[in-house]
């Protein structure tokens, strides 16, 4: 037999936050998402859910927002950063921010921040996410030379699903070998 939902409480909605807090790092809007699921679920369930849930949900979320467990612009920052050293272009990075609940001027200075960090501007650093993607995914001049004729569509393909321009996969793709990438 099924045990019955638990009841929404405050209580619980701050524990079920601490919970996932402790294992994933969130943005404000992130963890609203979060709790407004578990709310969700348990009405579906037909659980008793407090009075007043969006605003004890509000007020959770601004509690670990000024204890600085939630942080919004940092998140952004690493969170960048790890698309960036995996090769995803700049406009999915954009994307999955956005999905992930930051706002764009938190965004904008989340990228201009990587930018600064690594000492470049963004289509160098769209270059350097180009090539660290055919690295890691053996794609273009990273693929044993015998296959790389049968292949160049699905590399191209591959670039172009990961957000990247045509121009750019192109040349990352049709390089000769990896030491021909450095010279960009």
């Amino acid at each position: 037999m099924k045990r019955p939902a638990r009841p929404i409480t405050a209580k619980y909605l701050l524990n079920a936050a601490t919970f996932y807090l402790e294992r994933y790092p969130a943005t404000a809007e992130g963890l609203r998402r979060v709790l407004g699921r578990r709310v969700r679920k348990a009405e579906m369930a037909d659980a008793p859910v407090m009075e007043n849930v969006e605003q004890a949900i509000e007020a959770i979320v601004a509690k670990f927002v000024e204890a600085g467990a939630i942080n919004d612009k940092e998140f952004a920052q690493t969170k960048a950063r790890a698309l960036h050293r995996r090769g995803t272009s700049s406009r999915l990075t954009r994307q999955k921010l956005k999905h992930a609940g930051v706002d764009g001027d938190t965004l904008d200075r989340a990228m201009a921040a990587l930018d600064e960090e690594l000492d470049t501007n963004p289509a160098e650093r769209e270059w350097q996410a180009a090539i660290a993607l055919a690295r890691r995914r053996r794609l273009g001049p990273f693929r044993a030379e015998k296959d790389r004729k049968d292949k160049r569509l699905r590399d191209l393909a591959a670039m172009a699903r990961s957000g990247f321009a045509f121009d750019i996969a192109k040349k990352v793709i049709d390089a000769k070998d990896p030491d021909a990438l450095d010279e960009g």
